[in-house]
């Protein structure tokens, strides 16, 4: 899988990262030395958000401290797809593609029903496309075939939407020549291996700095003008990640460091949590176990990347959902519905010798050997013993494929509209697949306004400090649903952007 390639990228990025690596080893008299001095910009996270910030500033003269809890910079990149989507872009003009911010923004908004923030994502759309540009310039590069209209989730109308060769190592390899640069200039420090803790205030109640743990134990107190929380989301802190959504982290699959501290730091000086309501699950994912969260164990196509031959049923083995529906969108919001969001394939053995692949990386085949082994999977000859295995209600399953083998059979609609219906289920053995619906970002984030300043319920800005990236919430720029692009472009962009105009006064 992707993930894999990723794992293997990451090992020759470290080997490569020496100079980088070693700033976490500075001595104690060193980080008393930097603790003396005052910043114009701390920024809290060096990952998709904080890095682009963090060069801007260094590049306008602006001393600038990075804070980074993991022992390199980079953040998610290195497990994300690196997908980025913009009008306007040097990609597109190479290929005679018209576009416009206008015509992104309309996009957005139907496919997430309007429920992103209107006046960030409009700063999305209005300047992504001279974000792309800037890593373009630079030396970012992306597949033959790009930009397309949709890769995983519901299309654009225009193909905007790209990806490096690398996923999201094409970013960081852009943006790490930069930091690289700015270190040595003196503009960047970077601290890895240590943890902000908590931020210091004045007796106003502006935020004037940072207090931070190193991988020892020891705090320091580092004193800023301006602070930048880039710290991303609690994807991987499962007790958090329910109390704010409502729902169970289901698989653990986000880079580890996702642990939300940067939400609590901005909690603890009077901002406020929003957008953990608009959560929706993914589709398709095979866990390792039922132990929630749970390691990944294999991925299903979803109906964009594969026309169905299968059925899906939900726990009371019952068909909720028309499997082939245009909208992946539209899918995974009726899984939302379901009893813990679990979902399972059904299928015969006539299927799996002639469907295209289901399970990404995965020959069909393998489903038969896994059904022997692996508790997600299970095999029988008799639909009603098949049920009982896979603690589905053993007479509705039944019914449910016999309803659907007679609509075929007979050349009827389909209960739920589907189309594509090759084959009945009726050879044995017969199988099922059982999946969970899951995610790797978090919905609920910091609020902030249009200068990307962390601010109070009732909307007051809290003084020198600022939010941008998954500390802000997938939610607020992708809203309910899963945004070609609106992860990634976002947190690069409101990135350089910030760091373009953050004034250290």
């Amino acid at each position: 899988m992707f993930y894999e390639k990723i794992k293997l990228t990451k090992r020759e990025f470290l080997i490569n990262s020496g100079k980088l690596l070693a700033l976490s080893s500075f001595p104690l008299s060193t980080r008393l030395a930097l603790g003396n001095q005052h910043w114009d910009v701390i920024v809290i996270g060096g990952g998709t958000a904080g890095l682009p910030a963090a060069i801007f500033a260094a590049q306008r003269g602006l001393k600038v401290l990075i804070i980074e809890k993991a022992p390199i910079i980079g953040g998610t990149l290195f497990l994300s797809t690196g997908q980025i989507a913009g009008a306007g872009t040097i990609f597109q003009q190479r290929k005679g593609i018209k576009d416009s911010p206008d015509q992104h923004y309309d996009d957005i908004m139907r496919i997430n029903h309007n429920t992103s923030d209107p006046a960030l994502t409009r700063i999305l759309v209005d300047h992504a496309g001279t974000t792309i540009n800037w890593l373009e310039r630079n030396g970012y590069s992306i597949f033959n075939h790009h930009p397309v209209k949709k890769i995983a989730h519901d299309p654009f109308k225009v193909a905007r939407y790209q990806q490096g060769p690398m996923g999201g190592i094409s970013i960081l390899n852009v943006l790490r020549p930069m930091v690289e640069q700015e270190t040595k200039k003196g503009n960047i420090t970077i601290l890895l291996e240590t943890s902000a803790i908590d931020l210091m205030q004045s007796s106003n109640g502006d935020v004037n700095g940072v207090v931070v743990e190193n991988k020892e134990g020891k705090t320091m107190e580092y004193k800023g003008r301006k602070i930048i929380l880039a710290s991303g989301g609690c994807a991987s802190n499962p007790q958090l990640y329910e109390e704010l959504h409502n729902v169970p982290l289901y698989c653990q699959i986000a880079y580890p460091q996702s642990q939300g501290m940067g939400l609590l730091l901005g909690q603890s000086v009077g901002g406020y949590l929003r957008g953990g309501e608009k959560y929706s699950p993914l589709y398709g994912m095979i866990l390792a176990d039922e132990k929630y969260p749970s390691p990944m164990f294999a991925i299903v196509k979803n109906s964009i990347e594969r026309l169905p031959w299968e059925i899906l049923v939900n726990s009371e083995g019952n068909r909720f959902v028309q499997e082939d529906h245009e909208s992946i969108d539209h899918m995974e919001h009726v899984i939302k519905e379901q009893p813990g969001h679990r979902h399972w394939a059904i299928l015969d053995q006539n299927m799996l010798g002639q469907m295209p692949q289901l399970i990404y990386n995965w020959p069909n085949e393998r489903i038969v050997n896994e059904s022997e082994k692996q508790k997600m999977f299970k095999k029988h000859d008799s639909i009603r013993e098949l049920a009982i295995k896979s603690g589905l209600h053993p007479l509705n399953l039944e019914s449910t494929i016999r309803e659907y083998n007679d609509n075929l059979n007979d050349n009827n609609s389909d209960t739920f509209g589907r189309q594509h219906r090759p084959l009945p289920i009726k050879q044995p053995p017969f199988y099922s697949i059982r999946m969970q619906g899951w995610s790797l970002v978090s919905f609920a984030g910091l609020g902030i306004n249009e200068n990307f300043e962390v601010i109070k319920p009732g909307g007051e800005p809290i003084k020198n400090l600022y939010a941008i990236g998954e500390v802000i919430g997938f939610g607020a720029t992708s809203g309910n649903s899963y945004v070609n692009g609106m992860g990634v472009t976002p947190a690069i962009t409101y990135g350089k952007l910030l760091g373009e105009s953050i004034k250290p006064f």
